[in-house]
């Protein structure tokens, strides 16, 4: 078995390190190799020196309950509640009661959605590897002590501030937490800061600061926090909130005063109608109903091992245009195979075979391809690893030097044969044969230079090629299908051989496959490097930085863009694309990063992740046309009401039977119905352009018709009878805009509009149900006047509709 070279713990070299360092603190103890002892760990947890820092996926209860209650519109309608228990009739308070009903689905689907995270994101969570007693384990975040010793390789993420106590090429990227894109090699001595995370290499240090101390613990709080912003969707009923609660005060303070002081009315009458005129100005249902069909969406992807880290990433992967996805662990297996070695220049196979099996075992952390090398190749007892360069993204490869069993010295490199090798090398023809089979080729050479020269890829010398045959998801094939027809464009993007990757892409039916493209040649100039990705889909030997720059590029081009990956070298793109999502078996710095984890690493869970967000935004933009409709009615009427000095025609039991039929009841089976529409942007355009001509519509004849009943009816049940006219014609008038919105019919959306007809009927027609919600139909001439109001109002909207769709297209 060969053994590792430590390099000596003996302090920094001058200028090692260049990262900001944390707030000045107790000095570090002396590094304990073997680490903390039990009684050392059971001292420090007595004393409360643990990383205590709340790790949560989603809101506290507490939270979720007061988000759902202390709001504006339900302060509004409380108070309003109270005043219509002590004045008016129990049917008149029904509203009230509508409001507890729904802020307790709120609370209960949002509480759902919350133990479906939680328990999600315990599978998902990251278990650092911690020495103690001389052994090393995993265990929880929240576990580790102040003086833990905690190891480090390529991927992990570091949890708490430290100090570095051992060091093999040790390379952490702390862009994060600085915006410094290149990674710093860190030596014992140097201080690591939570946030952070590994890219090469390996090492262990000691916890020196740990729960909220730590340098960035809220950034490993908020990493996988349940957030509701940052939505197109939540902006937008927020910013039209604000406009209706503006439009609500004038518009109030005008009903108070004309139905109070102007007219000499019975004043608990006037009360009530006052009351029944602001009541339905406010959309309470549409924020509960968003806050619901994120959270039944949540649940619907949680049994499918889909942990969302950030809400409105459900609403976010719905509106994504391109997607780019990492070869590696997306559209391939994590583990390879062997398939072929073919050794170069007359180079004995049976050495060639010891060299690899040494530089297996020289890496403690090896990756997928080494690890298949590792498998392919048993290690020799002879050779012994004196110094070590991990592999890098960056560089394409990795090295080791060697004492032989014979006493000979060797320093070898393994790596992408396109960088190691010149170009024009006749090793590169065979190299290119193997890529497009899509096979992977790793070339082993040796080096002339020692292993700590920058240089030292150049002048060394081809000895083999490794070929690696890398293994196919089986869903992946099916995957790209969907997005090519959901019109999203896919855009492979990865660190290997462009010529391999074009040719799994091909294996894989992706459109465009065959014009691949070498990233070293991409321009380095935004719009240039736009122009390119547009073109083209498949993209090579891609760094991480590159990576990151392709995102932003494509951005710039006002694409919506989603990335998926799984290893270290994903993390900085992944961060900056618009969604994230990250496979359960990838490196914890890119399940943090991530808005959304596969934790079954199942690429094929992607589509219903869109069809999830296509249903939340797709439907939720139906039920906001209906609630925004009522508030555009109920504040035209009471403006109406004002200007002609009558009585507001409704009591709030009107309102309230009518909002139930035609909004409430229907708007919850439409918000949680499939809907396979793609997202588009401007909701609130959207929304309002038939809101506002369908409330006008729908005000101007309820008006029409209460006014042409002021002058049929007379006497002192007129204003019943005035009422009942005018409810009848807002009740057919909004049923046709919930039949519009309720479009294209099925038969269940047929036979929900038609038990909403149904049920308004049955009030009609029923006498203690008439008596209940004071409506009754007098006479016929009035009542076929209202329906033929009704009817001339409904073809108007009808017209109006069609028209604002062609001249005012989303």
């Amino acid at each position: 078995m060969t053994q590792r070279a430590k390099i000596d713990p003996n302090g920094p070299e001058p200028g090692a390190g260049t990262a900001p360092v944390p707030p000045a603190g107790p000095p570090a103890p002396p590094f304990e190799p073997g680490g903390l002892t039990t009684a050392g760990v059971a001292e420090r947890v007595a004393r409360g020196a643990v990383n205590d820092v709340p790790v949560r996926s989603s809101r506290s209860t507490v939270d979720i309950i007061r988000a759902n209650v202390f709001t504006r519109f339900n302060a509004i309608i409380g108070v309003l509640w109270v005043v219509m228990l002590i004045v008016a009739p129990f049917q008149d308070s029904l509203f009230g009661y509508v409001i507890l009903a729904n802020t307790g689905i709120g609370i209960i689907q949002e509480l759902r959605a919350k133990k479906t995270l939680d328990s999600l994101a315990v599978i998902g969570e990251a278990k650092p590897s911690v020495r103690r007693d001389g052994r090393t384990a995993e265990v929880s975040t929240s576990e580790i002590v102040l003086d833990d010793v905690i190891e480090l390789g390529p991927g992990d993420k570091v949890v708490v501030d430290g100090v570095v106590g051992e060091a093999d090429g040790l390379e952490i990227d702390e862009s994060l937490l600085t915006g410094e894109a290149d990674p710093v090699l860190k030596k014992p001595g140097d201080p690591v800061m939570s946030g952070s995370f590994v890219v090469a290499g390996g090492g262990a240090f000691t916890a020196t600061r740990v729960g909220r101390e730590a340098y960035a613990a809220q950034l490993a709080e908020e990493a996988t926090r349940f957030t509701l912003v940052h939505s197109e969707l939540r902006s937008g009923i927020s910013t039209i909130l604000k406009y209706v609660t503006w439009m609500m005060i004038p518009t109030s303070i005008g009903l108070i005063v004309s139905q109070l002081v102007v007219k000499d009315t019975n004043l608990k009458d006037s009360i009530a109608r006052t009351v029944g005129g602001i009541v339905p100005m406010i959309p309470e249902g549409l924020v509960l109903l968003t806050s619901v069909a994120f959270a039944i969406g949540v649940i619907r992807l949680g049994r499918q091992q889909c942990l969302v880290q950030e809400l409105p990433a459900i609403e976010g992967l719905a509106r994504v245009d391109v997607v780019c996805l990492d070869k590696t662990g997306t559209l391939t297996e994590g583990g390879m195979d062997v398939t072929e070695l073919r050794p170069l220049g007359g180079a004995e196979t049976t050495y060639v075979r010891s060299v690899l099996g040494a530089l297996g075992e020289s890496d403690p952390r090896p990756n997928a391809s080494l690890q298949a090398i590792i498998d392919a190749y048993p290690d020799s007892a002879d050779w012994r690893c004196t110094e070590s360069l991990p592999f890098s993204s960056a560089r394409k490869y990795s090295g080791a030097s060697f004492s032989e069993g014979d006493g000979e010295s060797s320093t070898w490199l393994l790596g992408a044969p396109d960088v190691l090798l010149p170009t024009g090398d006749p090793a590169l023809d065979e190299v290119d044969a193997l890529n497009e089979q899509g096979l992977r080729v790793l070339l082993l050479a040796r080096a002339a230079r020692e292993l700590d020269d920058d240089a030292v890829a150049v002048g060394a010398r081809p000895t083999a090629l490794v070929v690696l045959e890398q293994r196919l998801r089986a869903d992946a094939a099916e995957t790209l299908r969907y997005f090519e027809e959901q019109s999203v464009s896919a855009k492979v993007i990865s660190g290997d051989n462009a010529v391999s990757v074009g040719a799994v892409a091909g294996k894989l039916g992706l459109s465009g496959a065959e014009d691949t493209v070498d990233a070293r040649r991409l321009p380095a100039e935004s719009t240039a490097m736009a122009e390119e990705l547009d073109r083209s889909t498949v993209f090579g030997r891609v760094t991480p930085q590159q990576k990151r720059d392709m995102v932003g590029a494509l951005q710039s081009r006002g694409h919506t863009v989603a990335m998926t990956g799984d290893g270290v070298n994903d993390v900085l793109a992944l961060k900056d694309a618009d969604i994230g999502v990250s496979m359960g078996s990838g490196s914890e710095a890119t399940r943090a990063v991530a808005q959304i984890v596969l934790l079954n690493n199942s690429f094929a869970t992607l589509p219903s992740v869109v069809a999830e967000g296509r249903r939340v935004i797709g439907n939720i933009t139906r039920v906001a046309t209906l609630f925004l409709t009522k508030t555009v009615y109920s504040v035209l009427l009471a403006i109406l009401v004002v200007c002609w000095q009558v009585e507001y025609p409704f009591l709030p039991r009107h309102l309230t039977l009518l909002s139930t039929l035609t909004i409430g009841v229907p708007a919850f089976f439409l918000a949680l119905a499939p809907n396979k529409e793609r997202a588009k942007p401007h909701f609130v355009r959207r929304v309002m352009r038939y809101a506002i001509p369908g409330g006008v519509i729908a005000a101007v004849a309820t008006f029409v018709t209460y006014l042409v009943a002021r002058h049929h009816y007379a006497g002192p049940e007129a204003l019943d009878a005035e009422t009942s006219a005018a409810t009848l014609t807002l009740f057919l008038t909004s049923m046709w805009v919930l039949a519009i919105v309720a479009r294209p019919y099925s038969w269940w959306r047929i036979a929900l509009v038609g038990s909403m007809g149904g049920a308004f009927l049955l009030v009609l027609a029923v006498p203690w149900l008439q008596d209940f919600f004071q409506l009754k139909l007098v006479g016929t001439q009035l009542p076929w006047t209202a329906v033929g109001i009704a009817v001339a109002a409904a073809a108007l909207i009808e017209v109006t509709f069609r028209w604002v769709d062609r001249r005012f297209p989303a």
